[in-house]
Order: structure tokens, then sequence, then C-alpha cells
């Protein structure tokens, strides 16, 4: 067992770089305790699809030799991350959660990756995932579910269900996530942490190995962790224009961890319950409106919304589809049929869209991103429940919610605010706001301007402040 305290498991990042960077903490030993930690308590998860230790250990001893040597260091110098396994890692096997690629080992990391590493933090490894991302319940091919640490019976949320699971349990400091219709914060919520995507562009997409520009309207790749702070420091690294991604925002990256600290008083905030057609679980909005009210006690303006989205969710899967079956469509041939059961959908379904459908599809973005303008007239910020309901038991799906479908494809139908928001490409973050009545976390959807990720953190960290959250930790911890 280590010999360093247990605790340290679960201290925010940023403190365990400034206990590295002070000699009082040695990268080597608090690598190690995430080790043992996983080995004790990962087969109740499944969070980690692959474990780096042997490049682990020889990252954090040569961290900590640059400490005792007086290097200049990183913002998360010796600081142990996990990393999606979306992303491509040189030399560490990259799975993408699917059977088509489980033996893959990339040539090359990809632009998150290679931030990551430019921090100094050590990667503990890669953690699971469903199928290309394509699912916000973690299950693939590849073995057991990934599972709730508040409740092994309950799904972790996906696509970055593993890095969600894993920073709850304390199984690392933080990790990288990507969101596609909610990936980061669907976890985020049903896991009680912190999750922010970001404006769409921000993270550059780069995955490693060039290739001919395809149009991104719905990724982004953004940080998750334990405290705002926290991912806004990973955010700062991970931001900034990458000419190998066509879709990367050509400007600078604003000042997210100087966000932290900004007066909130004053903002005008937009509440919904169900952005005007969802079905949402009623102690989910209990929860979420109960905080949403809090803002009201640090000097924010707090109104009704009449938002009011029409079938949001065939728009943005469209564009979703198409893309997959774009990159993975060459699988539907593949003798070996390797997909899983919501793989082939989304891959036939991009098949089976015709130009006429992209169009009318581009169409009602261009309504949708309207209607979240006329928001934005008046008010600096939207919130809402993430979810639209608390995680549920590992593959039982929930068919309607409070009387209503949300969603016309099995498995997408607790999700109805995240997929809108990547389809407009608004920041927005998920803020762990209070648990229901049979103990699962429930979170508290913070949107934003595009463009404006500085007042979600602010927002965000003013939250922190008020009802924190980090000394929470579930079952499995």
């Amino acid at each position: 067992m280590p010999s360093i305290d247990e605790n340290l498991a679960f201290a925010p990042s940023h403190e365990l770089a400034a206990l590295i960077a002070d000699r009082q903490v040695s990268p080597v030993e608090i690598t190690q305790l995430y080790f043992d930690r996983i080995e004790r308590l990962d087969s109740r998860l499944n969070s980690y699809l692959t474990l780096t230790q042997d490049e682990a250990m020889q990252s954090a001893r040569a961290a900590e030799d640059a400490v005792m040597r007086g290097d200049a260091l990183g913002s998360l110098h010796g600081v142990p991350i996990s990393i999606k396994d979306l992303q491509m890692t040189k030399g560490i096997r990259t799975t993408m959660g699917s059977l088509a690629y489980q033996e893959q080992i990339p040539a090359a990391d990809s632009a998150v990756v290679e931030r990551v590493k430019a921090t100094g933090a050590v990667i503990l490894g890669k953690t699971n995932t469903p199928e290309f991302g394509l699912l916000g319940a973690n299950e693939n091919r590849l073995g057991d579910e990934c599972r709730n640490p508040w409740n092994t019976e309950r799904t972790s949320g996906a696509s970055s269900g593993g890095a969600g699971a894993a920073i709850a349990a304390g199984l690392c400091s933080l990790g990288t996530g990507g969101d596609g219709g909610g990936s980061i914060r669907i976890p985020a919520s049903f896991c009680g942490i912190y999750g922010i995507k970001p404006t769409q562009g921000r993270v550059s997409s780069f995955s490693g190995v060039p290739s001919t520009p395809l149009v991104n309207i719905t990724s982004q790749q953004g940080p998750m962790s334990r405290t705002v702070k926290d991912s806004a420091i990973l955010l700062q690294a991970l931001a900034g224009y990458d000419p190998r991604d066509a879709s990367s925002l050509h400007a600078p990256a604003p000042d997210f961890i100087g966000a932290l600290d900004t007066d909130i008083s004053g903002l005008r905030i937009a509440w919904s319950p169900d952005y005007g057609y969802a079905g949402v679980d009623a102690e989910v909005v209990e929860v979420s409106a109960a905080a949403a009210r809090a803002f009201e006690g640090m000097g924010c303006v707090v109104e009704n919304s009449d938002l009011a989205l029409e079938s949001p969710f065939e728009t943005w899967w469209v564009f979703f589809c198409s893309n997959v079956f774009v990159t993975q469509g060459h699988l539907l041939d593949d003798p070996s049929d390797p997909l899983s059961w919501y793989g082939r959908m989304a891959i036939e379904d991009g098949r089976d869209y015709t130009t006429g459908d992209f169009i009318r599809a581009m169409g009602a973005r261009d309504r949708m991103i309207n209607q979240f303008a006329d928001v934005f007239d008046d008010y600096d910020l939207l919130l809402s429940p993430t979810m639209a309901t608390t995680a549920f038991p590992v593959q039982e799906y929930p068919a309607e919610i409070a009387g209503k479908q949300n969603a016309n494809r099995k498995g997408w139908g607790f999700l109805p605010f995240t997929h809108p928001i990547n389809t407009i490409g608004h920041p927005a973050a998920s803020v762990p706001c209070g648990f229901s009545s049979d103990g699962m976390p429930i979170g508290l959807h913070i949107v934003g301007r595009k463009g404006d990720e500085a007042t979600v953190i602010a927002a965000s960290a003013a939250f922190e402040r008020a009802m924190p959250w980090a000394d929470k930790r579930p079952a499995v911890s």
C-alpha cells in the first residue's frame, strides 16, 4: 500500500500540482496511489479499457526528477490524468470502444493528448467509452458496461462514461472527455462531477493522422474533474487554434482561469425546466430548479424562459450519423460483424440520409440557432436540468419520461437538453446540484453564449462556492 494519505486521491488537481511543485508529494507516490486504487476498485466499475502503468511510472519518475532539478513546470506537472479512449495515443492501445479497433496501436497522438503531455501530467490509461462515442450510456462489446460508483447497478452515462466514473471514484485526478451530443455532461451529471463542453472549435479535434477535412458540427473535446478550477486549468491547456483541424476556432482562447473569480452579481439568467418540449422526471426538475434559484442569492436575476424547441433530436441526429457514416461506414460490410447494435443503427441511418435531409437539417439548425439567440438577447446564461432523469439501471433505457418520448431512437430519450447545444455550438457545463431520493446525483445545466465559456465558468465557480460538492464521495471510492 502507498505511504501517502489515501485522501490525496480526492485532492483537487491544482492542489496536487502545488504539492508536487513544493516537493511535499512525489509524483511517483501519487501515481502509484491511483494504480493501487484502480486495482482494488475498478473491477466493480470498468472505468478503464487500458492501463499504462509502466509508461505512467516512467513519466512520474521523470516528473519527480524535473522537480528536484528545479525545472520550469507545466500547469499539471506530475498530476495523474486519464484519457478517453476515443483519443489517439501514440504507442498505446486505442479501441474507440469498438471490436473493430480492439488491437489498434496509433502511431501518433491526437492534439488533445499532445496538449495534455505539454502540461506535464502523467497519463494513467484510457477510459471506457461506447463504440465511437455513439451512445449516452457506456456499453460496448469489449466487456461489461461501465458502471456508476454511486450505485453499480446504474449506468455511468457516456460517452465519456469511463472518465466520469473514474473521477468520481478517485481513480484519477481529472480526465479528458469529448462531447458530440452530451458526452461530457451526461456522465458529469450521472456521476456527480463537473464537466464543460467548450464552444464548438475551441479545442482541436485533430486525431493525429492527417486526412481530408470533414465537417464537424457537433463534437468538441473538453475537461472533466471534481472541481471547476481543475477543469478551467485543463481547458486553458487544451484550447487554442490548430491549423490541422479545419473546424478549429481561429482566435485566442479566453482567460478561463481568471474567470473563476469573476463577480457574477447582476447576471441575467433564464431558467427552463424542459426547453418547451421535453419530458423530465419531477424530482430532477425540483432539485435543479432550486439550484437555479440559488443564483438569486448571488445577486443574479433569474426568470423563466419561454424557449420552445420543436423535435431537435432529429436535426442533431442527421449531423451525428452522417459524420460517423463517412468515417466508419466501411464497417457495415465487415464480415466479422464488429459493430454494436447502436453503432450499426447510427451508421445505417447516416448511410440512408439524403442530401435533401442534410440541407433540411441545416435549415432547422439555423432556426434553432436563432431561437437561442433570442434567449441570449435578454439573458447571459440559460439554466436547465442537465438530464431528464438520474442514472438508470444498465441497459434499461427509459422509453418515456414524465409521459413524453423525447427521441424516437432507443437509448437517446434521457438527454433532451444536451444535444441541442451541440447543434448550435454554444458552451455548456454540468454542475452537481443535489441528489435524488435514492441517492443518485443530479446535474444543473449552464449554457452560455457562443464563445463565452468564461461566464459559464464564472457561474459554475460561484455555484460551487455556494453549494460545494467535491467532499461527497460515492459508495465505490
